[in-house]
C-alpha cells in the first residue's frame, strides 16, 4: 500500500419516515439535506465534507451490507461545535431525552465529554465536545 491514507467518505443509515428523519437530522444534528432525484426522491445528509447516504422508504439500495442497515442500528458521533451545557440545551430546546452524559470519551480529535440520545428510530446518536478536556 502507498503512503496516502485511506480516509472516510460515507456511511449508510436506515430510516423508517423521510419526513420526521429529514427534521431531526438537520434540526437536532445540523445536517444539511442533499435530495437525490432520481425517482424516488431519496436524501443524503451532510455534516461538512462526510455524508450519511441515508436507506428509507420507497428505496431497493443495491448492492447492500450481508445484514443491510435497517431504521434503528445506528450508532453514530458527531462533534459538537460548543460545551456539552450548549449541547444539553440543544436536546432540551427541543425536547430530546438526554440518554447519557455529559460523560468523558475519546473521539477522532482525543479525549471530549459526550452526550448522549436518540434518532427517532432509536439509533443511538453522541454529541462530543472537545471544547472541554475531561
Amino acid at each position: 500500500m502507498s503512503d496516502r491514507a485511506i480516509t472516510l467518505d460515507h456511511l449508510v443509515i436506515a430510516v423508517s419516515d423521510w419526513e420526521r428523519s429529514n427534521a431531526f437530522y438537520r434540526d437536532i444534528c445540523g445536517a444539511e439535506l442533499i435530495a437525490l432525484n432520481d425517482p424516488p426522491t431519496r436524501w443524503r445528509y451532510r455534516f461538512g465534507p462526510i455524508n450519511l447516504n441515508v436507506h428509507g422508504p420507497g428505496m431497493t439500495p443495491e448492492p447492500v451490507a450481508r445484514i443491510p442497515a435497517r431504521p434503528g442500528m445506528a450508532d453514530l458521533c458527531l462533534t459538537w461545535p460548543g460545551t456539552t451545557a450548549e449541547a444539553i440545551q440543544h436536546l432540551q430546546d427541543n425536547n430530546i431525552p438526554i440518554e447519557q452524559g455529559p460523560v468523558p470519551r475519546t473521539g477522532s480529535s482525543g479525549p471530549g465529554l459526550s452526550i448522549y440520545f436518540r434518532d427517532p428510530d432509536g439509533s443511538l446518536l453522541e454529541f462530543i465536545s472537545y471544547a472541554e478536556r475531561p
